[in-house]
């Protein structure tokens, strides 16, 4: 089984906080959507025939895409590669582009899930983000969804906002429950350079919230959602029973998957491969002989860092079974010896030769693995 992520650059305007690759110019759109295409077929065999079972357009934002240009990206797929009969196929969508008859029509075109970009119930938070969308267009986007035939939906929200406190976060998570949705993903606010946060932040016009709220509202999400019966499936993601995100627990897991787009990632076990972060170039390029992406080969090192930051972000944990099995006994031993630490901190739970986070250790992931990574001295 493998995954192919589609990336659409185009925004109308960018978010404060996003440092993913997009543009707010439209015009060399018809340009972009014939290079995807036919970077699809130019690298049809990096996936060497594998079965297709989750298709996931991300961005950017995907909605600004008609139905017209979603079929065609949809066609090409079905005629390049081996697709499997029933796959997951998701879409991103913004609150404010999207209405009844365009979700009926993604339907049409076989889509079944969406994620919707919400972020926030609170039209403050939403403002100081620089999201175009109000609370109310995001409730009537998912109501919308609803009516239209989708019933997996996912939304996005985003907790550490400074403008937000504890009680408004928990009345923007009690919204996003009510609305009957089958999965959420929350992140915390990550404020990265060349963002306009940043540079709000280094003129000290804003001020990170403290850790100890952060945490607050990180465990009040854990606390409410688990009451309705989603399963924390991923440090970030949770879902009712049986509505995991396929794709992303594809990437969890290390299977295969191909990135189209540009500044789109492919992985095929053996390799990484990153494609050019321009649009005038990957436009160029695909259409000469000239190579659009970077690869990097890895090294039995990288890959065993790459199980330990994938697999300890899930709730199918670190197998220690596994790593004794493919990567040796220096790595077992190496991964036993720094998991002991966060093992008696209550951090890492440790159960049936597996490793997973506490929801303690859920909040100093990032700590917790950059320090069980195999560095090579």
């Amino acid at each position: 089984m493998a995954g192919i992520y589609i990336h659409i650059p185009f925004c109308k305007q960018k978010c404060n906080y996003c440092d993913f690759y997009s543009i707010t110019s439209f015009h060399k759109k018809e340009e972009l959507l014939t290079a995807l295409n036919k970077e699809l077929i130019i690298r049809k065999d990096y996936l060497k025939n594998e079965l297709i079972d989750t298709i996931y357009f991300g961005g950017g934002t995907p909605s600004l895409l008609n139905m017209q240009d979603v079929g065609d990206i949809l066609t090409t797929i079905n005629d390049n590669y081996s697709v499997s009969k029933n796959p997951e196929i998701t879409i991103e969508v913004n609150p404010d582009d999207v209405s009844f008859e365009y979700f009926k029509d993604l339907i049409k075109l076989g889509i079944k899930r969406l994620s919707i970009g919400i972020q926030s119930f609170n039209d403050n938070a939403l403002e100081f983000l620089n999201r175009r969308h109000s609370s109310n267009q995001a409730i009537e986007a998912v109501k919308n969804a609803q009516k239209a035939g989708f019933k997996n939906i996912s939304i996005d929200l985003i907790y550490g906002i400074p403008c937000m406190s504890f009680e408004t976060w928990t009345r923007s998570t009690n919204t996003a429950i009510s609305l009957n949705i089958q999965h959420i993903s929350a992140y915390h606010l990550s404020i990265e350079k060349n963002t306009p946060l940043f540079k709000m932040l280094s003129k000290n016009e804003i001020a990170i919230i403290n850790e100890n709220e952060s945490f607050k509202q990180f465990s009040k999400l854990v606390e409410m959602v688990k009451q309705e019966g989603f399963e924390h499936y991923e440090i970030s993601n949770f879902a009712r029973k049986n509505f995991y995100s396929q794709h992303n627990s594809n990437y969890w897991k290390q299977k295969k998957y191909i990135g189209v787009g540009p500044s789109a990632h492919s992985f095929d076990f053996t390799s990484r491969q990153w494609n050019v972060s321009n649009i005038s170039q990957y436009i160029d390029f695909t259409n000469t002989d000239k190579k659009f992406y970077s690869t990097e080969i890895l090294t039995k090192d990288q890959k065993y860092n790459d199980y330990i930051i994938t697999a300890l972000r899930t709730i199918w944990g670190i197998d220690l079974t596994y790593i004794e099995n493919n990567f040796g006994t220096k790595y077992h031993k190496l991964c036993v010896k720094q998991s002991e630490k966060y093992i008696d901190a209550e951090h890492i739970i440790f159960e049936n030769n597996k490793l997973t986070l506490s929801v303690e250790g859920m909040f100093i992931s990032d700590t917790i693995i950059s320090e069980m990574l195999y560095i090579n001295k």
